[in-house]
């Protein structure tokens, strides 16, 4: 029999795969609505994980969260976009950079449904079997997609916050940002992480988000 840990981080990684999937895929989709085919012509819209992986930010970076006990998050490869063929240029650039953390959190109230509905069921989700398991599945993804919005929405470059709030700045102040801060991006939040401030800044609206959303 596998050991539960081992089962644990199974079930971590694969709704962390599923789950950056569908951000990126969002984003994708999102960029070919709104005018700039570029994502959809190298084939980013799409469900299959592979064409999305990441090394560090999907494999080495959840593995080592994970290992250290602290909240498991982790990034895709970034979805190319070309702001020139967006229909509203750097005002579209701002819906797509929105796109992914919603998809997370639409992710997780659907993972809040299923939890609601295995808890309402006749189904057991408190002793061996597959309910069990079914519910900590949902659960994970629950749990996992709100830390991906919030953990995305940090204003700092190359997170989707970071490119949510270059895109509301005034030209002469995005470009000055973008150049500032995003050379440093990984940096930042390497630091954040490693000086314990990471739960500092991003537990607060995560646990708002997870009583608000929660079943």
């Amino acid at each position: 029999m596998l050991d539960f840990n081992v089962i644990d981080l199974l079930t971590v990684f694969l709704v962390l795969l599923l789950s950056l999937t569908v951000h990126e895929s969002a984003h994708a989709w999102t960029a070919d609505r709104l005018g700039d085919p570029t994502a959809r012509a190298l084939g980013r819209i799409s469900m299959n994980p592979l064409v999305h992986v990441d090394p560090v930010g999907t494999v080495v970076l959840p593995l080592v969260a994970f290992a250290s006990g602290i909240p498991v998050i982790g990034w895709a490869k970034p979805v190319p976009v070309d702001v020139a063929r967006l229909r509203r240029g750097r005002r579209d650039y701002v819906l797509v950079a929105a796109a992914g953390p919603a998809s997370n959190i639409a992710l997780a109230v659907l993972a809040s449904s299923a939890m609601g509905a295995l808890q309402a069921s006749s189904l057991d989700v408190a002793v061996g079997g597959a309910g069990p398991l079914l519910y900590r599945f949902v659960s994970v993804a629950f749990t996992l997609n709100l830390l991906l919005a919030v953990f995305n929405m940090l204003p700092v470059p190359p997170l989707d916050g970071g490119s949510v709030v270059g895109g509301l700045l005034p030209a002469s102040l995005a470009d000055p940002f973008d150049r500032l801060v995003r050379p440093y991006g990984f940096l930042i939040l390497y630091a954040l992480i490693l000086t314990g401030m990471f739960w500092t800044i991003i537990g607060p609206p995560y646990l708002f988000l997870a009583r608000l959303l929660g079943p």
